[in-house]
């Protein structure tokens, strides 16, 4: 696909047009409080994985409402003092899969914490986190789960334990608290976003091409999934399109960027039409703090940068976590 969306220069100043709610800050902060009431517990069970260069715990926590989330947490072996931490964040439809195949954080010297995501895993990698909680009709795919309402939405209740999981990261004895930061591609990104968004003493954020952002644009623009599973949706429930995006814009990583505190390093691809560029750069332009840098790839669809951006990224991280 050649690129189909706005030139790169238009890219770096464009605002998106998604209108906040008046009480998003009291949406999310009644949220947290809520879940906050419930113990977060997290139990870390050391696993044999035959490898001798890291060591991994199975970790459970309370997620939204209580619910029992996994993650892993992996180590460089042999870790004796606190190091700083990586939490990510998972792509759509994916599962925290086995411990093997999550090592590139730990083998440059920082503890790693990978969230399962809840009721995903079956498209690829495997999870282990159900998601005890129904919805009205929504087409098949996550992004139209409870979606007439704000509290029923599926993404209140995963962002919510992309909080949880920072916090659960941070109970550990082995990683500094002071020193967290926060990675994911694609769904993984956009959960990046909203976590940075919410939790205020990050030390750094990476969304790669990151998902759930400027909903507005990016609902009307591009017809891949799983935006397009909204459309899908719209179609067949016809007269609901503005309560649909109410619901949405408590979710859009362009009003969560405005908030967040911490250096960012985003990457956009410009021929992702899964992502489409100008939705990355609106969260991108959105965020606040002064500290921010975006990677663009050129001719690239949405698997972006790959390893280009891993190696970006351990590049620019370890300044950020001294």
């Amino acid at each position: 696909m050649a690129l189909f969306d706005l030139p790169l220069d238009q890219l770096r100043g464009y605002r998106s047009a998604s209108a906040e709610p008046e009480d998003f800050d009291a949406f999310w902060a009644k949220t947290l409080q809520e879940a906050r009431q419930y113990d977060l517990g997290p139990r870390f069970e050391p696993v044999e994985t035959h490898l001798e260069t890291v060591e991994v715990y199975d970790v459970t926590f309370a997620g939204f409402d209580g619910h029992p989330v996994k993650g892993w947490l992996t180590l460089p072996a042999r870790a004796n003092a606190p190091l700083p931490t990586v939490v990510e964040f998972i792509g759509y439809g994916g599962g925290r899969g086995l411990p093997h195949t999550h090592l590139l954080w730990a083998s440059a010297g920082f503890a790693h914490f990978v969230m399962d995501t809840r009721g995903q895993g079956s498209a690829w990698g495997g999870g282990d986190t159900p998601d005890p909680v129904g919805s009205g009709p929504a087409f098949p795919g996550f992004m139209t789960r409870g979606v007439e309402d704000p509290e029923s939405y599926y993404y209140r209740r995963l962002f919510t334990d992309g909080v949880r999981a920072v916090e659960a990261a941070r109970a550990h004895p082995l990683t500094d608290s002071a020193r967290v930061a926060a990675v994911g591609t694609s769904q993984g990104g956009g959960i990046t976003i909203a976590v940075g968004g919410l939790v205020p003493d990050l030390a750094a954020v990476a969304p790669d091409v990151p998902f759930l952002c400027d909903f507005p644009r990016a609902t009307t623009l591009t017809d891949r999934d799983p935006y397009r599973e909204i459309g899908r949706y719209l179609k067949t429930n016809r007269g609901r399109t503005e309560q649909v995006q109410r619901t949405l814009s408590y979710f859009d990583g362009v009003h969560f960027a405005a908030r967040g505190s911490a250096p960012a390093l985003f990457s956009a691809a410009l021929e992702d039409q899964t992502c489409p560029p100008s939705t990355v750069f609106a969260a991108f332009n959105a965020w606040a703090h002064a500290d921010k840098a975006i990677e663009v790839y050129d001719f690239n669809d949405h698997e972006g940068g790959g390893p280009y951006q891993e190696a970006a990224q351990l590049r620019w991280l370890p300044d950020r976590l001294r």
